[in-house]
């Protein structure tokens, strides 16, 4: 099997259940334009996150790692008209470009994008009484994750989702020697979920247009 497989599969899928909408091409369209790097989820990915937000009956939502705003619409979409989603990006560019996509969107009342370093914002977040919140979904520097997952547990409560993204490393996380700082920091991420008792959780593998990776899904229960 071969990328060009995987992304035909996709393509198929994507037709009959992701159907094209507006708002996503556009934050597509313009994160290229703006020359961001092409590392959003895919199509059926977004799709995937708007489904387990809506099963989960979220009203609040965390995202730690914008982008361009893509995932951050799929998931502000599957919220209740009084939902409301934070998201946490590093870089001012990207932020810029995703609060015009959220706007275009019609979400800029249901989003609040913040700039700066996560694990800056994160504390901030706390000290506001932000949360607790229904989902979490970490997609930003790998290397921070272990932290990420830390205050995720801080701002979550019972029943809450956490979604890791990106953690197969095209299968690089099963390398203990590795010495990338982004497998090894994927590596500690899960090795805390699988110590942490208060969550159950588990890892499974993706193939598609985005190549050979992976999600972790963690339900934090006490």
């Amino acid at each position: 099997m071969s990328l060009t497989r995987w992304t035909e599969v996709d393509a198929y899928f994507n037709a009959l259940l992701t159907p094209s909408d507006p708002a996503l091409d556009a934050a597509l369209d313009l994160s290229a334009a703006a020359g961001l790097a092409p590392h959003q989820v895919a199509p059926n990915q977004g799709k995937l996150l708007h489904l387990l937000t809506r099963i989960r009956g979220a009203r609040r939502v965390l995202e730690i790692g914008t982008l361009g705003g893509y995932s951050t619409i799929w998931l502000a979409t599957a919220l209740p008209a009084d939902g409301r989603l934070i998201s946490l990006e590093a870089d001012p560019g990207c932020a810029e470009v995703a609060r015009a996509n959220v706007a275009r969107a019609g979400l800029a009342g249901v989003v609040d994008i913040r700039t700066g370093p996560a694990l800056d914002s994160l504390p901030r977040l706390a000290e506001e009484g932000e949360g607790p919140f229904d989902v979490v979904f970490i997609d930003a520097d790998k290397p921070n994750n272990p932290g990420y997952l830390d205050w995720a547990l801080r701002l979550t409560r019972p029943g809450s989702l956490i979604i890791g993204d990106n953690v197969v490393r095209d299968g690089a996380v099963a390398d203990p020697s590795s010495t990338d700082p982004n497998v090894q920091g994927v590596r500690r991420f899960t090795e805390l979920m699988a110590r942490e008792p208060r969550l159950t959780a588990t890892a499974v593998q993706t193939v598609g247009e985005k190549g050979y990776d992976g999600f972790a899904l963690a339900l934090v229960t006490g």
